[in-house]
């Protein structure tokens, strides 16, 4: 049955007329809004009129009464006489309440802009010895929070920020998660960081350095380039302070040192945080010393001169200061020498390379304890067997984590890679003298079905991957939580650990992942950040870091304590160091066994005090540089800087006598 449609009432039919003339043009508006005011003002005046004891008997003049009372209420004048003269008077009242108006509307759309714009932030910012971010993605903040901590002893410390966003938003997003700046101020602008009009906003001649983030869209490393080149055509291929960029695709590296030109120092995000994966997979509990040893709070690498060593041996030097431990030497030339051997000497030019709290060292004093002998146990020859890696899930770092594999693990290692169907390595992918054998198998890794049927504890560590982000994956992490979730159940029905290395993309994913006390999780970009942000600092670090995160350099490793020192002796750390010394190695911390359930990737003691003696139990580790195990392929050290981490590695810039940049440690 259908309802009859009932009529529309009065008000309706009024309210749709009303609308549909206010959607006609302004004069419309304009109408009904003289209407209003009229239907408001004639009755009230027409009220006071009439109720005023001295009001005028007669009926015209109480009618003018009300014209004079309605005009003064809306400004029109209360000119009274010949109709003509009234006209002309509301004629007049009507121009003047059009010029004011519309002088206040200018005035307030000046204003307005006038505010927005420095809301935007549009002012030049004046500092000198700032450092200056170019590009926002989620390595800003950790970025920004490291050049934080490195201007926090300035007296006018500053960091500015430019990006094709609101100033005010990124304000407060940065003051959200990093708190107190300790005085450093933070400035925000809004800009294209490719336009170098933009880019005066900052002030970069006068910066001490520059940084270019790479975004997290599809176009971030074409911009990266761009902004390069805009940097380039501001403050000219040679001049200027030095610039730390980082790119994700490896294929616009080449294009980035170029237009970086010989102060430019490029990083490739993809290639880094691969490299860390593999080397936390090897040695649980690494990611978390790497991450102390990178970040400005405690001790951190330094590259300081040392007169006072020079002619020394290695051996002498290791052994000279109380809390900074030597690592190498950068030469004359330019180039780190990590772990040297015992005998090396420090020749003239060369700078030392510690890992300290800061770079001014205080000598080791004659009461320091001395160097015991007698716990050390004798060196034996490590033999390094093949090993089985599990890889969960597939993304762009995937091939660059299986060719480290398979170029720095022993012959007759095993990779087992779990992916989708569409995902994995593929026919050909492999190169032909990989020293690893590649299975791939089909599956979901977050499924627990799929893991439950591979033999999960025969493998010597696992490696969990996160899908690319994408329209169809806005939130890649999601993935391997559930990987974590499903590996963490298994640990907990077996009562086993499994070593375990996760890949995140968002810092903020972190506090969830459901991590076991063998587990750690790398989040992407964070390491390259505090790389640039030490680089940045101290461009002699380049060199350092070229060698330290490549495969043809020295590598850190945590190793049992045993190796060094009998367990349950009292010894010094001293001692240690000397029988690091022994197995061709340079120790730089520790790690206690506390005898709980904490994880291993926290807890690492960098850079303690010679003197500093404890008794050694079998569970402690002790973080080394150690030398490379054996030599790279070709394409790791060729001598165009190509498959190299930093592409390519800044030129001295300035004189010998100038006096040192803000901040830097190794000039």
């Amino acid at each position: 049955m259908v309802r009859r449609q009932q009529p529309d009432s009065l008000r309706q039919r009024a309210r749709y007329v009303f609308d549909r003339t206010l959607a006609r043009s302004t004069g419309a508006l304009l109408g009904w809004l003289a209407v209003c005011c009229l239907v408001v003002v004639v009755p009230v005046s027409t009220l006071l009129v009439w109720t005023d004891p001295a009001a005028p008997r007669s009926l015209s003049e109480r009618l003018l009464a009300v014209w004079r009372t309605s005009a003064e209420t809306l400004r029109l004048g209360g000119v009274t006489g010949a109709p003509l003269r009234m006209l002309l008077s509301v004629f007049l009242g009507l121009i003047a309440l059009l010029c004011v108006s519309t002088l206040v509307g200018v005035i307030t759309t000046g204003l307005g802009d006038r505010l927005e714009e420095l809301r935007r932030g549009r002012s030049t910012v004046l500092e000198r010895g700032h450092a200056v971010v170019l590009g926002w993605s989620d390595q800003v903040f950790t970025l920004v929070g490291e050049m934080v901590a490195a201007q926090a002893g300035r007296m006018r410390g500053a960091v500015a920020v430019l990006a094709e966003r609101d100033s005010t938003v990124m304000a407060s997003e940065l003051n959200t998660v990093l708190g107190s700046t300790r005085g450093v101020r933070v400035v925000c602008r809004t800009g294209a960081p490719t336009d170098p009009a933009a880019l005066t906003l900052l002030s970069p001649a006068a910066a001490h350095s520059l940084l270019v983030v790479p975004g997290d869209d599809d176009a971030a490393n074409a911009e990266v380039v761009r902004t390069l080149l805009a940097l380039r055509s501001l403050l000219g291929a040679e001049a200027g302070p030095p610039v730390v960029a980082a790119v994700r695709d490896e294929r616009f590296l080449a294009a980035a040192r170029l237009a970086a030109g010989p102060r430019g120092v490029v990083l490739d995000v993809e290639s880094t945080t691969a490299r860390l994966l593999v080397q936390a997979a090897r040695h649980p509990g690494l990611a978390g010393a790497l991450r102390d040893l990178l970040d400005l709070a405690g001790a951190e690498l330094h590259v300081i001169r040392a007169p006072d060593a020079l002619g020394l041996t290695f051996a002498e030097i290791s052994l000279r200061y109380d809390r900074a431990c030597a690592v190498g030497f950068l030469t004359a030339g330019g180039r780190a020498l990590l772990t040297p051997a015992r005998e090396a000497r420090m020749g003239p030019g060369d700078r030392l390379i510690v890992v300290a709290e800061d770079d001014r060292p205080a000598l080791r004093t004659p009461e320091d304890a001395a160097v015991d002998l007698t716990v050390m146990p004798d060196p034996v020859p490590r033999e390094r067997r093949p090993s089985k890696t599990l890889l969960l899930g597939w993304n762009r770092r995937a091939p660059l984590i299986v060719d480290l594999l398979g170029r720095t693990a022993r012959q007759g290692s095993q990779l087992h890679v779990v992916s989708g169907p569409d995902d994995g390595p593929g026919p050909g992918s492999l190169a032909e003298d990989m020293r690893i054998t590649v299975a791939h198998h089909k599956g979901e890794p977050t499924l627990p079905h799929t893991l439950r049927t591979l033999d999960l504890f025969g493998y010597d560590s696992v490696i969990a991957l996160g899908p690319d982000a994408g329209p169809e994956r806005p939130r890649p992490d999601d993935d391997t939580l559930l990987t974590l979730l499903a590996l963490s159940a298994l640990e907990e029905e077996t009562g086993r650990a499994l070593p375990v290395v996760a890949e995140l993309s968002d810092h903020r994913s972190l506090p969830l992942a459901p991590l076991g006390p063998m587990s750690a999780a790398v989040v992407r970009g964070e390491l390259t950040s505090l790389v640039m942000a030490r680089i940045s600092q101290s461009t002699g670090m380049a060199a350092v870091f070229e060698e330290l995160l490549t495969a043809r350099g020295g590598a850190l490793a945590l190793r049992p304590a045993r190796h060094y020192v009998l367990p349950g002796r009292a010894a010094s750390f001293a001692t240690v160091v000397v029988s690091a010394l022994r197995h061709g190695e340079c120790a730089i911390g520790y790690r206690a066994d506390d005898g709980g359930a904490a994880s291993l990737d926290t807890g690492v003691r960098l850079a303690p005090g010679r003197s500093e003696r404890r008794v050694w139990a079998a569970g402690d580790h002790v973080l080394v540089v150690a030398a490379p195990d054996e030599e790279p392929r070709s394409p790791e050290a060729s001598p165009d800087g190509r498959g190299t981490l930093l592409g390519r590695l800044p030129e001295s810039r300035r004189d010998p006598g100038s006096a040192p940049a803000p901040g830097s440690v190794d000039e």
